[in-house]
This record gives C-alpha cells, sequence and structure tokens, in this order.
C-alpha cells in the first residue's frame, strides 16, 4: 500500500514537472500561473493517465502493434486533447503545440519512471 501511495506521488510530481516544462518551453501551451489551477490540472492529468490511459492502450493495442509503438504518441496527444477540452486552466492552440507537448511530456515521464524504477529496484 505504502508503495503505491508512493508511486502515485511520483507520478503526480512527474506530471507536474513535464507540464511546468511544456508549458514553458513550448508557444500555444499555456496553463493558469495559478499554483492550485496548476496542481488541479496535473492531478486531473495523473488520473487519466491512471485510469483511462491503460483502457485505450488495451482497446488500440493492434494500432500500436502496427504502429511499432508509435500509436502511443498518438494516445498521450487525445488524452492531452481531452485535458484541453475539459479543463478551462489548459490553453493548447495548434497541432504544433499539441504534439511538441506530447513528445516532451512523454519523454520526462519516461526518464522519471526510470529513474524511479532504479531506485526501488527490489
Amino acid at each position: 500500500m505504502v508503495n503505491l501511495i508512493g508511486r502515485l506521488i511520483f507520478l503526480f510530481i512527474s506530471n507536474v514537472l513535464a507540464l511546468w516544462l511544456v508549458n514553458h518551453f513550448v508557444a500555444g501551451f499555456e496553463i493558469s500561473s495559478n499554483y492550485i489551477k496548476f496542481a488541479t490540472v496535473a492531478g486531473i492529468f495523473t488520473a487519466i493517465n491512471i485510469f483511462i490511459k491503460p483502457v485505450l492502450k488495451l482497446i488500440l493495442s493492434p494500432f500500436i502493434i502496427i504502429t511499432l509503438g508509435l500509436g502511443i504518441i498518438l494516445i498521450n496527444a487525445a488524452i492531452l486533447y481531452f485535458l484541453d477540452s475539459y479543463s478551462a486552466d489548459i490553453s493548447i492552440t495548434g497541432l504544433n503545440s499539441l504534439f511538441y507537448a506530447t513528445i516532451i511530456i512523454g519523454a520526462v515521464n519516461f526518464v522519471t519512471s526510470f529513474i524511479f524504477k532504479r531506485l526501488h529496484k527490489d
């Protein structure tokens, strides 16, 4: 149970870092500068990644296999687009912004999950 809570907190922090980087380095991607609203967006994004993303990956697994894994980028972009549609605190303008945000968030989450696995190697 403690390991699960630690992982959830780590995922939240990882998503906060990724969203902060994207907010500062990708033109056309804006999140409210209010800390509470920023944390709310990161929390919603983390919840979507925990509950909805695995279902999407399962349903779209043939597409992911055919595209040799690049379909995951489309799933991540769809999740960001859904978050943009759902929350008024985030604004993504243009496909370029969505694509770059997806790549950066995916890279940050990959690196942080790699570090987490190395730190908690049993």
